[in-house]
């Protein structure tokens, strides 16, 4: 199926890109991508927003990757979509059978009938041949909606009780087992998360999302919206980029506060990028990532790009690696992202052994959290995100749900552990309870 596309030039990509949200609701599906104008080395738009399903996969994590593989090697078109961490299962001997209050299918990806993206001052439709004759007249109503009409928040007596799946004693406890699993040999990390939750609760997703990105500004924001399912992300890591023959890896590993003082925060950061344990954190990551991309590279093409580089955000400062390799024209994306999946980062070294005794030690089934969200372009080039400092909400089933993890080494204290997942929920937990 073609696409016809056209551009359009916009005076003001802010104003447009908040009336471009709004106009995105009255669709059942939508992936809302936002890099919040960060500068960042390797990016494609400043922002793109696809919806309405043509054709689309859902499914289990069932021999999710082959079909993903057919389904994209079949449209040869843009397709959006997730894989959730779940989809672990198809890659090794493994299986998930952890409590799921959210009901997020395994994998799900869509091929949209109508793709907008911003580049600047610059509005780029791409639209299936099909439907041709609806693209000035969208651009016309995108530019006249007015963005004071959208809901202003949820009813004041719709009070949200959160709740901790695990308490903070269990939580010192279970971090204790891990830290027996890393002296006896068994692991160097693990990546341990835990849920918030919200029982019989009713949200504004689109407002919420708003609320969130504000304040944090990520550059890999994501809201996503698949019936009665939604994603709303603030999060600052890419997984994996394909650039033509070149694959971008970006794990991050080690956080520290944002700090109100300019002295104070350049103190924090410059101590971060100094810390030992972070550092020993994220090498072990690197590492592992580096393996995972020799399974596809060309020989001798995996390098480091940067090595621990802290980078600052309105929440937080972290530190992050790129890692790079190259690979034959003739590999297929899909067993790119298969062969490095799920990201290091969110499992620990070696993977299939800290995965088996995270899936142990947590209390519930991951889904869509610390899985990842992005797409597929016709010329099978692809980027994906992390989806962490997330809120996710299951409309039907009133359920709201948000996940936060940290790395366990050798080096870890649980206190310590406990205070950095407190930081890292900080910006879900105020727009839940502050979104009225």
């Amino acid at each position: 199926m073609l696409r016809v596309i056209r551009n359009f030039s916009i005076e003001n990509p802010i104003v447009f890109k908040k009336q471009l949200f709004h106009w995105a609701k009255q669709f059942e599906t939508a992936v809302w991508l936002d890099s919040n104008n960060y500068e960042q080395t390797y990016s494609s738009f400043d922002c793109a927003l696809a919806v309405d399903e043509f054709t689309a996969i859902k499914t289990d994590s069932h021999e999710a990757f082959n079909k993903l593989k057919e389904y994209q090697s079949y449209t040869k078109d843009y397709i959006f979509g997730y894989i959730s961490y779940d989809v672990k299962n198809d890659v090794e001997k493994l299986h998930s059978k952890n409590f799921d209050g959210l009901h997020f299918p395994d994998l799900y990806f869509f091929q949209p009938q109508k793709i907008i993206f911003i580049k600047g001052n610059t509005v780029e439709f791409h639209y299936l041949q099909m439907i041709d004759d609806e693209l000035e007249e969208d651009f016309e109503e995108i530019f006249e909606t007015n963005i004071n009409l959208s809901n202003t928040g949820i009813p004041e007596e719709d009070s949200i009780k959160i709740k901790l799946r695990i308490h903070k004693d269990e939580y010192h406890e279970k971090v204790s087992q891990i830290l027996k699993h890393i002296h006896r040999g068994d692991i160097y990390e693990a990546n341990f998360c835990q849920e918030f939750y919200a029982e019989n609760t009713t949200i504004d997703p689109h407002q919420i999302y708003i609320h969130l990105n504000e304040i944090s500004e990520p550059p890999f924001a994501t809201f996503f919206k698949h019936e009665n399912l939604y994603l709303l992300s603030a999060t600052p890591e890419r997984y994996i980029k394909k650039e033509g023959d070149k694959i971008i890896s970006q794990p991050i590993k080690g956080t520290a506060k944002r700090l109100i003082n300019k002295i104070d925060d350049d103190k924090i950061a410059f101590d971060l990028a100094r810390d030992e344990k972070e550092r020993s954190e994220n090498i072990m990551i690197v590492d592992l990532v580096r393996n995972d991309l020799s399974k596809t590279a060309n020989k001798g093409s995996v390098k480091v790009e940067e090595l621990c580089k802290v980078y600052s955000f309105k929440q937080v400062h972290q530190m992050v690696s790129t890692v790079v390799s190259e690979i034959n024209s003739t590999t297929h994306p899909v067993d790119v992202i298969k062969d490095t999946f799920p990201m290091g980062s969110m499992t620990g070294a070696p993977k299939v052994s800290a995965m088996k005794i995270i899936e142990e030690l947590e209390e519930t089934k991951r889904g869509l959290y610390s899985g990842t969200v992005g797409y597929f372009t016709p010329d099978s080039d692809f980027d994906f995100n992390v989806v962490i400092r997330s809120i996710l909400y299951n409309d039907d089933q009133k359920y709201v749900s948000y996940s936060v993890g940290g790395a366990i080494t050798a080096k870890s204290t649980p206190e310590k552990e406990y205070e950095e997942c407190l930081l890292k929920a900080k910006a879900m937990k105020y727009v839940l309870l502050n979104s009225k």
